[in-house]
């Protein structure tokens, strides 16, 4: 194991228990493995929310770097 997926691992470790197993089927799908779980199907509201999304970047419609970074801020990040 490298060192950096060990450090990732132990910080992985200090989430509580639903992100740990949240964070665990990521990387099983990254490396390939779907696992028992079905794949999250969008629901009505989900595939709106997409289709309008992709119309607004279809139109180059996207979020000036001061919105950005205000969004940023506004997260402490």
């Amino acid at each position: 194991m490298t060192k950096l997926f060990e450090h990732a691992v132990q910080r992985v470790r200090t989430l509580p228990p639903e992100l740990q197993d949240e964070y665990a089927r990521v990387f099983l799908r990254l490396a390939g493995d779907e696992g028992d779980e079905p794949v999250h199907q969008l629901g009505r509201e989900e595939k709106a929310s997409l289709a309008m999304s992709r119309a607004q970047a279809a139109r180059g419609e996207f979020a000036t770097d001061e919105e950005v970074r205000a969004i940023w801020a506004k997260h402490g990040l």
